[in-house]
């Protein structure tokens, strides 16, 4: 049987990318709460969960267009979700209506995620996000600040599950408000060590984290992604430094000082590396919490381990308590199905699921 349709192989794709989308949730609510969550009732998003949600649905819908229309800039797509998310949540409402909905159309914002009610409320600052969308009057380039943040970086983790092609475009969506070179770069290695996680071929018992992430960073310098080598260096010393002294809370706290995306990625990667094992998840969560953002460092940990072990291995007891947990899933399985096959159809190919384009419109 071909692999690409290997029932079993799509079951193990579909694990990896939730858990990918279901880490970098549970990883950033728990860093929110510095570990200590309640010990019952419901886990709210943060704000980097939110627009990671949205990233997903404009990759999904990036994709439905360019199969329809034979070409597509997925970067404006993905900043029609963002602006769908500002509109929810009341940010420069008319603004966002007049930009994308100058006819008064009654079903915008269009596509099932703008029914979330959770995706509307306010979970968190993105400042340099709202900025930047608060600007979409004006020309695209100018929009962006030049913040280095960390949401350039974890909203922008779901572009992994493209592939190395796709991930080319993983800088220039951070680029749509974040206009800090650094921020773009760590953008696009977090992509790329994301991706090494999604289709590294161990999954026997037993599997480390580890051989996936040493691929990535190899293969950093010949991917066709952007590097310097004083990046690469620094990978590979956060790298060597989980491998020789795993779990140092100083050393955590030397490589991610702060919110910003070179932060998030350095104490993402230490900290994953220094639990790269299956049993030792809800660890790495718990300790990469403790950073000093406990938020960005947990994200990026939770989607990178996520990705190697699948959405199996999280902690039951706190993922079935998460609020976005069923939209996270729901978006993990269709991004797969459609860079799989394409429920839409295409310009001369017809649908299989007369409802695809009602779900993901592809604009």
């Amino acid at each position: 049987m071909n692999e690409r349709h290997d029932p079993r192989e799509l079951v193990r794709r579909q694990s990896r990318v939730r858990g990918m989308m279901l880490g970098l949730a549970l990883g950033e609510t728990l860093g929110g709460a510095r570990g200590r969550l309640p010990d019952s009732g419901p886990l709210r998003g943060g704000v980097s969960t939110q627009l990671a949600c949205f990233t997903a649905e404009g990759v999904i819908r990036a994709q439905v267009r360019g199969n329809h229309k034979g070409i597509c800039y997925a970067p404006g797509v993905v900043l029609h979700a963002y602006c769908r998310w500002a509109f929810l949540q009341g940010i420069e409402a008319e603004k966002m209506r007049r930009r994308w909905n100058p006819s008064g159309q009654p079903t915008w914002p269009d596509g099932w995620l703008a029914g979330v009610p959770a995706l509307a409320e306010r979970r968190g600052s993105a400042p340099a996000t709202v900025t930047a969308l608060s600007r979409i009057d004006q020309r695209q380039e100018r929009m962006a600040t030049p913040s280095r943040g960390c949401h350039a970086l974890t909203r922008g983790l779901p572009i992994a599950v493209t592939g190395i092609g796709g991930i080319a475009q993983a800088g220039a969506v951070a680029a749509l408000t974040h206009g800090d070179a650094a921020a773009q770069a760590a953008t696009v290695h977090a992509a790329v060590l994301a991706h090494h996680c999604l289709t590294h071929s161990s999954r026997e018992r037993g599997a480390s984290a580890r051989d996936a992430l040493h691929d990535g960073i190899a293969a950093l310098p010949s991917a066709g992604q952007p590097i310097t080598d004083d990046e690469h260096r620094s990978l590979l010393a956060t790298f060597r430094h989980a491998v020789d002294e795993p779990a140092n809370a100083a050393r955590l706290a030397q490589l991610a000082p702060n919110p910003s995306a070179p932060s998030a990625l350095l104490g993402g990667l230490y900290v994953a590396a220094s639990f790269p094992d299956r049993a030792d998840l809800r660890a790495a969560l718990e300790f990469a919490a403790r950073a000093p953002d406990g938020e960005s460092v947990a994200c990026v940990t939770g989607a990178l381990l996520g990705a190697v072990h699948g959405g199996e291995a999280l902690p039951v007891d706190l993922i079935s308590r998460h609020e976005l947990a069923w939209v996270l899933d729901t978006l993990a399985r269709d991004l797969v199905m459609e860079l799989e096959d394409s429920p839409s159809g295409s310009e001369y190919v017809p649908a299989w699921d007369p409802h695809w384009w009602d779900r993901y419109p592809g604009w």
